[in-house]
């Protein structure tokens, strides 16, 4: 997926590569759109009625509300994004690179440690010294 320059936060293009779960995501969406009929297709993967979204903010709030999560904000998957990266051993240059942090300190912002991954930290201090 490419984000062309000027449509990010910095004004900077970068890429972000596709996973499975992505991939089959817009898959079964595109699929979906197929099976019922609608038979257009469309280059947007956020649109209203084939239309391209212009109040981002808008349709994120009708959308979470009418997914039964009202409050949900937007910018928490980014955080989500750093925290699943991090979890998942990605280089930090790497994960910085792919949701956009230029500097370590803004990143670090982001991979915030929860309880979870505490207690999983000292279950592999136990591994490591026998005592599991």
């Amino acid at each position: 997926m490419r984000l062309d320059p000027g449509t990010t936060k910095n004004r900077e293009g970068r890429s972000f590569p596709f996973t499975a779960a992505l991939e089959s995501l817009l898959k079964g969406q595109f699929e979906h759109k197929r099976l019922r009929g609608e038979g257009t297709y469309v280059a947007l993967v956020f649109h209203r009625r084939a239309k391209r979204i212009k109040n981002l903010r808008g349709a994120w709030v009708s959308a979470c509300k009418a997914a039964g999560l009202p409050g949900r904000i937007l910018h928490d998957f980014r955080r989500t994004a750093v925290r699943n990266l991090e979890r998942a051993g990605v280089p930090r240059s790497t994960a910085m690179a792919m949701v956009g942090h230029k500097t370590e300190s803004i990143y670090r912002r982001y991979a915030i440690v929860d309880a979870g991954a505490l207690r999983e930290a000292a279950a592999r201090i136990d591994a490591a010294q026998g005592k599991s």
